[in-house]
């Protein structure tokens, strides 16, 4: 009948997500449902695109996602700006999230197909206990059903973008973040590869972690398999950006890039385009 995706920080120590895939077998029992992760950085709407974008362009056309980040509706009040939960319709799939910046960062300055907000959220005071239950998730079912847009969205067109989506590029250097941290300890960042290829395939750099001197790298390497195990590696990956590890190494066994160099999420990430020297080994960095 259709597939619903579930991307969320809720964890699975509780049985938050249990309730979330209840309620959408009791609506549309006919649906699979795919998780992409539930381990999402309590309220990141960075890392939870991230996410989104490495793995939506794998799924049919027609597929919705909900995305239960930050999902609680913000309603306009003394000038604050209002966040409400609604669907966008980009590559022919559906996202359905609170409109708090997370649609912004799947965009990514692209436009969209169609942009709806999502009607009724105040009719029961429960649905902002659980707005991922008890709006996205009718939303993304009706979606399913191919019931009828006008019967519970109404038509939108502010967008709302989140302040720290893109790297800083200024005319020498870019300034980025860790934005994941994988289960390898592998840092993957917000520098994009053509960012990074508009200052010229054979310009000189250095790339600093942790905008310092202590730990550098000047070569981009196609993979991991460039470097001997134990060496430190930088890499353009699959969704295009900017990826720091250690060849075989892994958090669970201490030998992360994360644990190793003391490098965490929204660390800066800092590439100089004038370098003087590298340090690429783990021997030199100690």
């Amino acid at each position: 009948m259709g597939i619903i995706t579930l991307t969320s920080d809720l964890g699975l120590k509780d049985h938050y997500v249990a309730t979330l895939k209840g309620a959408i077998y009791s609506s549309c029992p006919d649906v699979s449902i795919v998780d992409i992760s539930h381990h999402v950085k309590s309220f990141s709407i960075i890392e939870a695109a991230y996410y989104l974008n490495g793995s939506y362009k794998d799924f049919p056309d027609g597929t919705v996602h909900v995305i239960g980040v930050q999902s609680e509706p913000v309603l306009e009040k003394d000038n604050v700006t209002s966040y409400l939960p609604s669907i966008l319709k980009f590559d022919n799939q559906y996202f359905v999230a609170n409109n708090n910046g997370i649609f912004g960062l799947l965009l990514k300055g692209r436009q969209p197909q169609g942009f709806w907000n999502i009607e009724d959220i105040l009719s029961d005071v429960k649905n902002m206990k659980d707005a991922t239950k008890f709006m996205l998730i009718p939303a993304a079912c009706n979606i399913i059903k191919n019931s009828d847009f006008d019967s519970f969205t109404t038509p939108a067109t502010r967008i709302m973008n989140a302040l720290s989506a893109r790297s800083t590029i200024a005319e020498n250097s870019i300034l980025g973040q860790v934005i994941h941290v994988d289960n390898y300890g592998n840092l993957i960042t917000n520098i994009e590869k053509g960012d990074f290829y508009r200052f010229g395939e054979s310009t000189p750099f250095i790339i600093k972690l942790k905008h310092t001197n202590s730990y550098q790298i000047n070569v981009i390497s196609e993979s991991y398999g460039d470097v001997n195990p134990g060496d430190l590696v930088a890499f353009f990956n699959l969704d295009n950006l900017l990826e720091v590890g250690i060849n075989q190494g892994a958090s669970g066994n201490g030998n992360g890039a994360n644990k190793l160099l003391g490098i965490h999420l929204e660390d800066e990430v800092y590439i100089d385009f004038s370098p003087r020297g590298s340090k690429t080994t783990l021997d030199s960095l100690f």
